[in-house]
């Protein structure tokens, strides 16, 4: 398989790329010109060539491994390791410096990549203070520049502007002196601000990446959850309805078996129930795929899908219910769902275990929350006893998802009362 090129692998591609126009500039910086070569005692390059100047080729080689070691990067590496390194890189700096010539004017570039290599690879604390040896050094380079010019004994004559008296040139050169670490000190704090929001910007996109990467498992494994609670709640179905009425179907046929020889009418009368039990256990299967497969409000207001369920439930049970319904047409669709749902499961709970003659739904809203009660006059049950039907553990866990709070009330021989709080804005986690 085919290695990325050692720049290609940079974490940071734009700071490479400053890197290259730094290095650019040092180089141009250390480039002897005609114009240079006009002053007095400077190298001359048309006049001498490139062998006047025996360390200008150390001030290239100097600059060239500069940028070289920035194509490696110790990100992974030991603290001490990263020290070193960044030692390494002032010490180049200061070899460009002192290979004389014009390498002093290449000094500052050399220094800024320094500090953005570092920047990489330090926090704020290792960035502070590797600018401000950057910084010092600078101080450092300058104060060396103008001892010449301070110094009557290392002060050259002829270097000396004739116009003006010594007083002013010192003057001048104490100006430009603080002029410039002003300004390098500037370039410093900027290419830290700088390189600083270019991590933080980096950080904050891979912390999103990270939530959502996170969200997406979340999401993936609230997925199976959902599809493994409604395997349980299918296999509980067939458990409870059709595995019911198969079983008692296959005691009818035994008893059809046993009284066929003895009494003709009695085992007629086992075998009707028998029918009677398939026929009971086909209709429990369609309605369930029926409930799998339908849409939960079909494109239909939450009144209407309410109302038509209750009609349902009254058409296939005869159970007398009374529905009230006192809230907005304009339920969110998470809320109104949810809502269907638990309303669903508890007719078909009524249907199968209540006995009831009676039903009575209502749901209410004010500004706080909705409220949903639904009561039955059927045989009840004691909760304490029945705390693992599907059916009730899926209405509670729709509640809670909502925000709200779930209330079951129930005794034998009592009937069974729900009693939903749901806060307004409540949505399904």
């Amino acid at each position: 398989m085919r290695q990325r090129l050692p720049w290609l692998q940079h974490p940071f591609p734009l700071l490479l790329y400053l890197e290259w126009v730094l290095l650019g500039i040092a180089m141009l910086a250390a480039i002897p010109t005609p114009f240079r070569s006009r002053r007095p005692g400077m190298f001359r390059m048309a006049a001498e060539g490139w062998g006047a100047e025996p360390f200008i080729l150390g001030i290239f080689l100097c600059i060239i491994a500069i940028g070289i070691l920035g194509l490696w990067l110790p990100h992974q590496k030991s603290q001490l390791q990263k020290i070193l390194f960044t030692a390494l890189g002032f010490g180049l700096c200061w070899l460009t410096l002192l290979s004389g010539g014009l390498g002093g004017n290449s000094f500052p570039a050399l220094l800024l990549i320094v500090v953005v290599r570092a920047c990489l690879l330090f926090d704020w604390n290792g960035r502070l203070v590797t600018a401000l040896l950057a910084f010092g050094s600078f101080l450092l380079r300058l104060l060396l520049g103008i001892r010449r010019f301070l110094d009557p004994d290392l002060a050259r004559p002829e270097r000396m502007p004739r116009h003006l008296s010594p007083d002013q040139v010192q003057s001048a050169v104490i100006n430009l002196t603080l002029n410039s670490a002003l300004l390098f000190g500037l370039v410093l704090v900027f290419v830290l601000l700088m390189v600083g929001a270019i991590l933080t910007e980096r950080q904050s996109r891979d912390h999103l990446t990270l939530a959502n990467d996170r969200l997406r498992r979340y999401a993936l494994l609230i997925e199976n959850q959902a599809t493994l609670q409604e395997r349980n709640r299918i296999a509980r179905e067939i458990h409870d309805s059709v595995g019911h009425a198969l079983t008692a179907q296959s005691i009818q046929l035994e008893n059809v078996a046993v009284w066929l020889p003895e009494d003709v009418n009695r085992a007629q009368q086992h075998l009707q129930k028998a029918r009677g039990l398939g026929k009971e256990a086909l209709q429990n299967v369609r309605q369930s795929v029926a409930t799998m497969r339908q849409p939960p409000l079909q494109g239909q207001s939450f009144d209407d899908a309410v109302k038509k369920l209750v009609q349902e439930f009254e058409r296939n049970t005869g159970i007398d219910t009374t529905m009230q319904i006192q809230a907005d047409e304009g339920l969110p669709a998470d809320i109104a769902i949810a809502l269907y749902r638990i309303v669903q499961e508890a007719m078909t709970n009524i249907a199968k275990h209540s006995q009831a003659t009676q039903v009575s739904l209502n749901l209410s809203e004010n500004a706080r929350e909705l409220e949903l009660i639904i009561e039955d006059n059927g045989q009840g049950f004691d909760p304490t006893q029945n705390t693992t039907g599907f059916g009730l553990q899926s209405m509670r866990e729709r509640t809670e998802a909502l925000g709200g709070l779930f209330y079951l009330s129930s005794h034998p021989g009592q009937g069974c009362r729900l009693h939903l709080n749901i806060p307004q804005g409540g949505r399904v986690s």
